[in-house]
């Protein structure tokens, strides 16, 4: 990446650039942004009720209607006006239902504006709702991970958009005594049970809804998001009112531009904190409109994505680098998307992964050639329990891995923990803890009260910590080989990853007590176009030919002229033809692989890789 002085960027104004730093005898660091954090809302739903007032003919969320042969077709949208008349007529229902924290709503579809609507509802009467991963009832085939949000939560109404494609897990992990809405269809069986969406947003209003709002504040469960689990089961993080506002209003200081009604056409799923606190706050916080883009970062949906992305053109944009590297390789043909996406955008942000060399460049190259200047991509670093946003770069100029300064309002803590650098989080912003966990809570919690988040961070520039911070993988992923090498998991991934670049969706380390770093390779679909064979020959078939073998060999060869030592060498390789499990948790909902799940659940492929017994193993073919 190219960082010329005179290279022009689109104006962008980073909130905090300076920071605050504290060290004690103990060798601990303690750094804070230079400002407040400022005064923030009480309630999610204040904001909500602002903007109807202010802009009640504005719209809040849109969503493209369905066609009966699936397809999309126009926008059908939704008002702030509208959608706060909508959520207080569910509130109601809510309400007559006596739902409450122990009984709460457990959502288990898609991002939709029934959805939407029904979150608000939520909020407004006080009853906490939980987003649960589609996956957990389309794609696994046991359900387990569905039985344990129910087990967890004990929801008092489950809905799903539609009762063909969710009523069998629905059927499967719901007791009798548990109501089912739908928007479309009924549940046989259960037609006591079970009722219309259409009914819950037509439930006559009556003082009660009033009274429960303002009996709402910022300590009151908002929802529970739940984390994607690794050797565990997932965990169900309490989000309260004071956790997402303050969190909303960090960003907003941390990104200036959100005040600005912002606009979003975005896929990421609210089940997940980017999505359902990140971004689905920040629109109603500051006023913005969502457009739900029904597409996501796969060859089944990513044309719907790039629709939607020719039609609508929002002033930020979010996605993961699978989407941002599909995005990258279209515009260099497609004058339309160019056009239209880069029209008024200010800001481009990415999480989840590393963002590989090049996609920037081309990404930069094609907003050079349409706008005559580039858009700056920003990243950070957040997870579930602090709302997420915790961190943010502090200028154009980011590279892979940057991660910036701490939001204002929140204080990090750096612990020296063997070769790494832990980090950790103080701040309105973090979770109180586990529901009905209290043992989980408490362990992650250190002697001050700040939360161990399980990252490594190390400076961007040691001489200068107003740039901030660097990841450096997670703690818990780091190993030692045979030697007493300790392999450093993040950063080796992340290269691995752009040494390949685009063949390569993400990338397993392996190596524990051996003598030698390995790894397992997750492929992108680009590897079909790479073997030269037909669209429908096996997986298996277009990892082991001549072509997608040759430039994995040359991945290999140059990883190995660069390494350091032996952990930092791949030693090993292979290709994998089966895809991550949601089943076994070796894959989030954005893609994200779970290395401990995939080393976990493959190590029979983990130890023949190892010893040799594996077929296609690549080796590199220069002299360690």
């Amino acid at each position: 990446m190219s960082y010329v002085s005179n290279v022009k960027y689109r104006d962008m104004t980073f909130g905090v650039t300076r920071v605050n730093m504290r060290e004690t005898p103990k060798g601990h660091l303690y750094l804070s942004a230079d400002q407040p954090l400022a005064p923030y809302a009480e309630r999610m739903t204040d904001r909500l009720i602002h903007w109807a007032k202010e802009r009640p003919d504005q719209t809040l969320f849109a969503r493209r209607k369905k066609n009966a042969d699936g397809s999309t077709g126009d926008w059908q949208c939704i008002s702030y006006a509208q959608a706060l008349e909508g959520a207080r007529h569910i509130a109601q229902g809510l309400i007559n239902r006596g739902l409450s924290v122990e009984r709460p709503v457990l959502i288990a579809s898609e991002n939709d504006l029934e959805h939407a609507l029904l979150a608000l509802g939520c909020l407004m009467a006080g009853v906490p709702y939980c987003p649960a991963s589609p996956a957990y009832s389309t794609i696994s085939q046991d359900y387990d991970k569905l039985r344990h949000l129910v087990n967890t939560l004990t929801p008092g109404l489950v809905f799903a958009a539609d009762a063909q494609r969710y009523g069998k897990a629905l059927k499967s992990t719901l007791g009798a005594d548990v109501e089912v809405v739908l928007t479309h269809g009924t549940l046989e069986g259960r037609e006591g049970q079970t009722s219309a969406f259409a009914e819950l947003l037509a439930t006559p209003i009556t003082p009660a809804v009033d009274a429960a709002w303002a009996a709402t504040g910022p300590d009151t469960i908002a929802k529970f998001l739940f984390t994607s689990g690794s050797t565990k089961l997932p965990k169900a993080v309490i989000n309260t009112h004071r956790l997402w506002c303050s969190n909303q209003q960090q960003m907003r200081q941390s990104m200036p531009l959100l005040a600005d009604s912002p606009v979003l056409i975005d896929w990421l799923p609210w089940n997940h904190t980017f999505g359902g606190n990140h971004n689905f706050g920040l629109v109603i916080y500051n006023g913005g409109t969502l457009y739900i883009d029904d597409g996501k970062p796969t060859p089944a949906l990513i044309q719907e994505t790039l629709r939607n992305l020719r039609e609508i053109a929002p002033t930020v944009y979010f996605n993961v680098p699978t989407g941002f590297e599909i995005i990258a390789q279209v515009m260099k043909t497609d004058a339309v998307l160019r056009k239209n996406l880069l029209s008024r955008v200010k800001m481009f942000f990415y999480a989840g992964a590393a963002l590989a060399q090049p996609i920037w460049d081309s990404l930069f190259a094609s907003q050079e050639q349409e706008v005559g200047e580039r858009i700056a991509m920003t990243t950070g670093l957040g997870m579930t329990e602090s709302g997420p946003f915790a961190l943010f770069v502090t200028n154009v100029h980011v590279k892979s891995a940057d991660l910036g300064v701490p939001t204002p309002g929140m204080e990090i803590k750096l612990v020296p923990n063997n070769d790494k650098i832990e980090i950790r989080y103080k701040g309105p912003n973090i979770t109180p803890g586990y529901w009905r966990a209290p043992e989980e809570t408490r362990g992650h919690f250190d002697e001050e009260g700040f939360f161990c988040t399980g990252d490594a961070v190390t400076w961007i520039d040691p001489n200068d910590i107003h740039q901030g911070l660097r990841f450096d993988g997670r703690i818990a992923e780091d190993f030692k080989l045979a030697t007493g090498t300790f392999v450093s998991v993040g950063p080796l991934r992340a290269k691995i990853i752009a040494t390949g670049a685009p063949y390569i969706q993400d990338v397993v380390i392996t190596g524990l007590n051996r003598k030698e770093v390995g790894a397992l390779i997750f492929p992108t679909p680009a590897v079909r176009t790479l073997s030269g064979l037909a669209q429908n020959a096996g997986l298996a078939e277009v990892l082991a030919s001549a072509p997608v073998q040759a430039d994995f060999q040359r991945v290999l060869n140059e990883l190995a002229a660069h390494a350091t030592g032996s952990a930092s060498r791949v030693a090993r390789a292979l290709l994998l033809s089966d895809p991550p499990s949601i089943d076994k948790g070796e894959v989030t909902d954005k893609g994200s692989i779970n290395q401990r799940a995939v080393l976990k659940h493959r190590d029979a492929l983990v130890q023949a890789l190892h010893d040799g017994q594996a077929p296609h193993i690549l080796l590199p073919q220069t002299t360690p």
